[in-house]
């Protein structure tokens, strides 16, 4: 009930492709295809043995990414958000890419737009004509924003997080000393995300078989205040979006109990540092759930740490259902990285 999957990183990839992850790439969906199609063929030439992937870490899903599939405003979701308020997009050329840093950070709640007004706001009817135009046209499949496969599974960034990008640290500041303020921030991001996400969905006819939502800020408060702020927001996508697979990057030994408040949810996934056996204390042995190696493991020259790594998961895991994600950085061991698989594979 293990298994392994990979995703590959611009970063990997601009190494054979140079910098070629630029403006034009995330607004030209013809360029679009043009580029991901290179990825892919360096992707099933190189990491084959691995069944890896071009997409970004967490999103795509092999199994429902086909050759003919192009995606129409793939940028990651709170980036999306910032420039429907006016951030400055900022390619990342041979990686990631982000956008202006706090391109909110002085507005109140009050001087956010609604959120359906968003709909009418570049570059949501950029996206929208490229989509509509690449379906017509009908040579490739098109995937639109919010959806990173053909599995209908939308997917976002958490409120807090989407907040951090937007305002900055002082969203933290924001939950001791001005906690109305806070809130009504999170409420209209998470208002923002559904019409959005359902736009979308409506677009592509495509119906909604679950969210994931993406918090990876989770790990920097406490759990009183996650209660308070945070899983709220989460358990309204929950509610109207399906069923919700929950991410946190950091350590979340600390709140993973609080998770169970979330409707609908289905899985979750962590960074390395957690505790296995905890997650399954708190959900039980037929919970789904991934978990990616620590960085430091996958950086590390020699292989021990990270079997050792592998091996403490496998005993906590006690034969659940359990996948062990791995998105490739270029100063990964990919050698221990191969011996991992094999061992799952074993």
């Amino acid at each position: 009930m293990v298994s392994f999957s990979m995703s590959v990183s611009k970063s990997v990839l601009a190494k054979e492709l140079g910098p070629v992850f630029d403006r034009e790439y995330y607004f030209n969906p013809l360029r679009r295809y043009e580029i991901d199609s290179q990825c892919h063929e360096l992707v099933a030439r190189d990491l084959s043995d691995l069944g890896a992937c071009f997409t970004e870490s967490n999103l795509g899903r092999a199994p429902f990414i086909t050759p003919k599939q192009v995606l129409i405003g793939g940028i990651q979701p709170n980036m999306i958000l910032g420039m429907l308020l006016g951030a400055e997009f900022v390619p990342g050329m041979d990686k990631d890419a982000d956008i202006a840093p706090e391109c909110c950070r002085d507005m109140e709640s009050s001087e956010f737009p609604e959120p359906e007004s968003l709909l009418l706001r570049s570059p949501i009817q950029t996206f929208d004509e490229q989509f509509l135009a690449v379906k017509q046209e009908g040579r490739l499949e098109p995937i639109p924003p919010f959806f990173w496969d053909a599995s209908g599974r939308a997917a976002v960034h958490g409120a807090m997080t989407t907040a951090q990008k937007l305002v900055g640290d002082r969203i933290f500041v924001d939950f001791l000393t001005e906690p109305d303020r806070s809130t009504a921030l999170l409420r209209w991001i998470t208002d923002a995300t559904i019409v959005l996400v359902e736009h979308y969905a409506t677009l592509a006819e495509t119906p909604l078989t679950g969210i994931h939502i993406g918090e990876c800020s989770a790990c920097m408060v406490n759990p009183t205040l996650l209660e308070k702020f945070v899983l709220p927001e989460a358990a309204r996508l929950g509610a109207r979006l399906g069923p919700v697979r929950f991410h946190s990057c950091g350590r979340s030994d600390h709140f993973i109990a609080s998770c169970a408040r979330i409707a609908n949810l289905e899985t979750v996934d962590v960074g390395g540092d957690n505790s296995v056996a905890k997650i399954r204390e708190t959900f039980g042995p037929d919970f789904p759930m991934s978990i990616a190696p620590p960085v430091k493991a996958l950086s590390n020259p020699e292989s021990a740490p990270l079997m050792e790594w592998a091996n403490r998961v496998l005993d906590e895991n006690q034969d659940g259902p359990l996948v062990i994600v791995c998105h490739l950085e270029p100063d990964y061991n990919l050698s221990a990285i191969r011996m991992l698989a094999e061992r799952l594979r074993g």
